[in-house]
C-alpha cells in the first residue's frame, strides 16, 4: 500500500508544480478557451491543462518501474503501453487544445493511441460472462478499442464545469484502486501488485494535483488533452483488471473477479449516463453525437438553481455513491451493501432535489 501512497504522492506533486508553467505555455501558444454565450468564466481561460498531469502520471510510471514491488510488472510491457497511449492522446489534445480538431480526426487518434495500448498487451484476454469467455484475439482487440473510445469519450463530455472532470474521474479512480487492491490481495497474498492498481493510483495523484489550479474559479482547463488522458487511463485499469481473471477459478471462489463487468459502469456511472443521454437526445433532434447543447447533467444541476461549486460537489456525491457502492458490494455481504447504498442514494438526492434554488442559466461549456 505504501508503494501506491507513493505513487500518488508523486503524481501529484509533479501536476501540481507543473501546472502553472503548462498555464503559461497554453499562454503563449494560443490554447485558450475563449468567452462564449453559453459560458460562466469571464475572462478567456487558458486549457490543455491535461499536459500537466500526463507529466505527473509519466513521472509515477517510470518511478513505479525502479520500485522493486512494482518493477517486475513491467516485464510483460503493459505499463509502457498504457504509456504510450497517454503520450499519444496527450499529443492529440494539443493538437486539439490549439487548433480545434475535427470529431473524425479525434476519433482517429483516439483509436491509434487504443490500438498502441493492445499491440504493447494492454487488452482484453476473456470476458467474464457466464464464466470466462475466450474470443479471438482480432475481437478482443476490437473490444479494447471500443471500451478506450468509449470511455474517453464518456469523460470529455462530462468536462464541464470547473473542477468536475478531475473530481468524478479522481473519485472514480480511488474507487477503481479499492477494488483492484482488495481484489488482488484475494487472489494472491504472496504478490498483490497490479498494473490497475498501479495505473489508477497515479490517475488519483494526476487528478488531485490539478484539482487546486481547476476547481471553480478555475485558472486552467484541463482541455481534450486532460479528458482524453484521464478516459484513457480509467479505460487501461478496466482492461487491466480483467486480466487477474483466472479461467480455472469459479464464480463460486472468487465472485470480485467478475465484477469487471459491472464495477467500469459504475464508477464511471456519471460520463456514460451523460454520454447516453446526449446520444440519444441529439439523435432524436437530427443531429450529429458531438455537437454541444445545453442539456448535459452538470447543466440541469445549474437549472435546478445550484451554485457552479455546489453542482460539482453534488455530482462528486453521486459519483462516491455508485463506485464506492459497487466496488465494496464485491467484498461486504450484499444486504450491508445494498442498504449503505439506499442510504447513500438518499442523502445525494436530498442534496440535488431539496431545497431547490432560484434557476440559473448559465454554464461553462457546452461539449
Amino acid at each position: 500500500m505504501r508503494a501506491y501512497l507513493y505513487l500518488v504522492l508523486v503524481a501529484a506533486a509533479v501536476t501540481y508544480v507543473t501546472t502553472p508553467l503548462i498555464r503559461r505555455i497554453a499562454r503563449r501558444i494560443g490554447a485558450i478557451t475563449p468567452v462564449r454565450d453559453r459560458d460562466v468564466h469571464a475572462v478567456p481561460i487558458p486549457r490543455m491543462g491535461g499536459a500537466a498531469m500526463f507529466l505527473g502520471f509519466a513521472v509515477a510510471i517510470l518511478t513505479a518501474s525502479r520500485m522493486s514491488f512494482l518493477s517486475g510488472k513491467f516485464e510483460g510491457g503493459q505499463p509502457w503501453g498504457v504509456l504510450i497511449g497517454a503520450f499519444t492522446v496527450c499529443l492529440l489534445g494539443i493538437a486539439d487544445d490549439v487548433w480545434q480538431l475535427d470529431a473524425v480526426t479525434k476519433l482517429a487518434g483516439q483509436a491509434i493511441a487504443a490500438g498502441l495500448m493492445a499491440w504493447k498487451g494492454v487488452q482484453l484476454v476473456s470476458v467474464p460472462v457466464l464464466g470466462v469467455t475466450i474470443f479471438s484475439t482480432g475481437v478482443l482487440v476490437l473490444l479494447t478499442v471500443v471500451i478506450v473510445l468509449v470511455t474517453i469519450n464518456a469523460v470529455n463530455f462530462v468536462d464541464g464545469l470547473d473542477g468536475l472532470a478531475a473530481g468524478v474521474v479522481g473519485i472514480a479512480a480511488t474507487a477503481f484502486f479499492v477494488y483492484s487492491y482488495l481484489l488482488t490481495t484475494q487472489t494472491d497474498a504472496q504478490d498483490y501488485s497490479s498494473v490497475a492498481s498501479m495505473v489508477t493510483a497515479s490517475l488519483v495523484g494526476c487528478c488531485l494535483g490539478f484539482l487546486p489550479h481547476n476547481f471553480n474559479p478555475a485558472r486552467i482547463f484541463m482541455g481534450d488533452t486532460g479528458s482524453m488522458l484521464i478516459g484513457l487511463l480509467m479505460a487501461s485499469a478496466t482492461i487491466e483488471i480483467t486480466g487477474q481473471v483466472d479461467p480455472g477459478v469459479s464464480t463460486a471462489q472468487i465472485a470480485p473477479a467478475f465484477f469487471p463487468l459491472v464495477l467500469p459502469l459504475a464508477v464511471l456511472a456519471l460520463p456514460f449516463v451523460d454520454l447516453a443521454l446526449a446520444v440519444v437526445r441529439r439523435t432524436r433532434q437530427g443531429k450529429m453525437f458531438w455537437q454541444p447543447d445545453k442539456m448535459h447533467l452538470h447543466h440541469r444541476m445549474l437549472q435546478l438553481g445550484h451554485s457552479h461549486a455546489s453542482a460539482v460537489l453534488i455530482l462528486y456525491v453521486w459519483t462516491a455513491t455508485f463506485a464506492f457502492g459497487v466496488a465494496l458490494m464485491a467484498f461486504v455481504p450484499l444486504s450491508y451493501g445494498l442498504l449503505a447504498g439506499t442510504l447513500a442514494v438518499a442523502v445525494a438526492a436530498a442534496l440535488t432535489f431539496g431545497p431547490l434554488r432560484r434557476p440559473r442559466s448559465s454554464s461553462r461549456h457546452a461539449q
